[in-house]
């Protein structure tokens, strides 16, 4: 049986049906599961810049931070443990993404949002609590595993339930609410941090439980959708709900399409084993390497440390939190502006601009560090040149978000064929957890070691990524989820990895 499934269109015919607002609540709804990823990148650099923070649990770091004002700027917050701190979570989401393909795939993606919820809501309070070290990573490790479970699920449910026109712009609501929760926690760790007694960084942290109970809560009211209805044997059911979220009787094709793909489907025993075949080389080269370039742009560096950031290079206290706002801002209005024009411009040209103004703004600030600090990290930053660093800095904020940011997201979770689609998406989630922790691991003792370097480090992975794109990714907006055959068949390259039996035609 075929690998992939079409109707006899050429390009992706849409279906008929309309946008519902039954679509839109289910959509916002499961978009709040981005709200408790963006939240934590957003604490966590939040919280590892704030005195009695480090002094309870990284005094070692708290006093070099003191000792540094005339010494190396790099090398101020280099310390292994507290990178684990921040780190400790994207191994733990790691390993849960594989258990939630099982469970997205046998009891729906709802449930997997339900136990990505659910623990990061234990991995919440633990860490508000937390009197020790090992309290901390616990925490964060929880906090991992409700990640894992979510960004496996959201992404697909939200892929599942929307038009495929409107895919672009309902499924860019999952990226909207991660830089919502960045801001919303920048915001929380600039009010906190004024909190006397020291006690500010328990509520940001604790304060993770609030998105947490939103999509555990959510989750329970949310139906399943028809595609995993149809791939967990319920056709009727599939029907049924379809024709609910379309709004219209007229189904047939859609529906067609569906059934079609079940039957593949159940050809598959072991997704995971037929991911690596022949026919599906486009989906998994484009599973592993958009998130791995995603990571490789350097936005973590942004938001896991911007306070940190910010502090190293001159900026002092609340002037650090302030400056990281101002991104967080970047962020949220670079999202709207992606959810307006995704579905108009496509996604390649999206990708394009937003890879090229990014490598210009990681090109300026390296070179305007470079001119205050040197090689040496001894200097001051001086007003003129600190503008100029934010203003760089947000640029290359809001060409990520609207690119590799929104996209990076969006792109793999439509483009899966039904049969390995959770397997699929696991892979994509667990790349770009390995490689968020290898950066957040990593980041603060490259800075050390490569200086304004790092900053040429990333642009350079800006060109390698920007010319992948250009030469490897096809348009995907506006075609059906199980049309997306069609698009790879007629790529200059990917079309010799599917073969003719690959592509099944459904005759309406």
């Amino acid at each position: 049986m075929a690998g992939g499934v079409v109707m006899n269109t050429a390009g992706g015919k849409p279906y008929p049906g309309k946008l519902t607002l039954y679509v839109v609540f289910t959509c916002v709804v499961a978009s709040t599961g981005g709200l408790i990823f963006g939240y934590d990148i957003g604490i966590s650099g939040g919280v590892t810049s704030m005195d009695p923070f480090l002094l309870k649990f990284f005094p070692e770091v708290y006093w070099k931070k003191q000792e540094a004002s005339k010494s190396n700027q790099y090398c101020r917050y280099d310390n292994q443990l507290l990178q684990a701190f921040t780190s400790s979570l994207y191994l733990a989401a790691l390993i849960a993404s594989f258990f939630a393909s099982t469970v997205t795939r046998v009891l729906g993606r709802r449930w997997s949002m339900f136990a990505g919820g659910f623990a990061f809501l234990v991995g919440a309070g633990l860490n508000g609590a937390a009197q020790n070290i090992a309290m901390l990573i616990v925490g964060r490790t929880l906090l991992g595993v409700g990640i894992g479970f979510a960004n496996q699920s959201v992404p697909l449910y939200m892929s599942e339930m929307a038009p495929a026109r409107l895919r672009g712009m309902l499924g860019t609501g999952f990226n909207l609410m991660i830089t919502t929760g960045i801001l919303t926690a920048e915001l929380i760790n600039y009010g906190t941090n004024k909190i006397k007694g020291g006690h500010g960084w328990r509520f940001s942290l604790g304060l993770a439980a609030v998105p947490a109970a939103v999509i555990t809560l959510g989750s329970l009211f949310l139906p399943d959708t028809p595609n995993s209805l149809m791939e967990r044997g319920h056709p009727d059911a599939s029907r049924r709900m379809l024709r609910h979220i379309r709004g219209t009787d007229d189904i047939g094709d859609e529906y067609a399409d569906l059934v079609a793909a079940r039957e593949v489907s159940k050809l598959v025993q072991h997704p995971w084993r037929n991911i690596v075949l022949r026919k599906y080389r486009a989906q998994l080269t484009m599973a592993v390497l958009i998130p791995f370039f995603q990571q490789l742009s350097g936005i973590n560096v942004i938001n896991f440390y911007a306070p940190v950031l910010f502090e190293t290079l001159g900026f002092k206290g609340d002037a650090s939190l302030v400056s990281s706002v101002m991104t967080g801002g970047v962020l949220v209005l670079g999202s709207l502006v992606t959810m307006l024009i995704v579905d108009r411009l496509g996604r390649r040209k999206l990708f394009l601009q937003g890879g090229a103004q990014m490598l210009v703004s990681q090109l300026a600030v390296g070179t305007l560090i470079a001119a205050r600090f040197g090689t040496s990290g001894v200097g001051e930053m001086p007003k003129g040149y600190a503008a100029a660093v934010v203003l760089f800095i947000c640029l290359y904020v809001a060409g990520f978000v609207w690119s590799w940011g929104a996209l990076g997201w969006l792109v793999p979770s439509e483009i899966f064929p039904l049969e390995i689609r959770s397997a699929a998406q696991s892979i994509n989630v667990s790349v770009n957890m390995l490689f968020t922790f290898v950066i957040a691991q990593a980041f603060l003792t490259m800075l050390c070691h490569m200086k304004f370097g790092l900053f040429y480090f990333f642009a350079g992975w800006g060109v390698v990524m920007t010319v992948f794109v250009a030469l490897f990714l096809p348009e995907t907006k506006n075609v059906p989820i199980e049309e997306m055959v069609l698009v790879w068949k007629g790529h200059w390259f990917w079309s010799r990895f599917v073969g003719d039996d690959d592509i099944h035609v459904q005759e309406p």
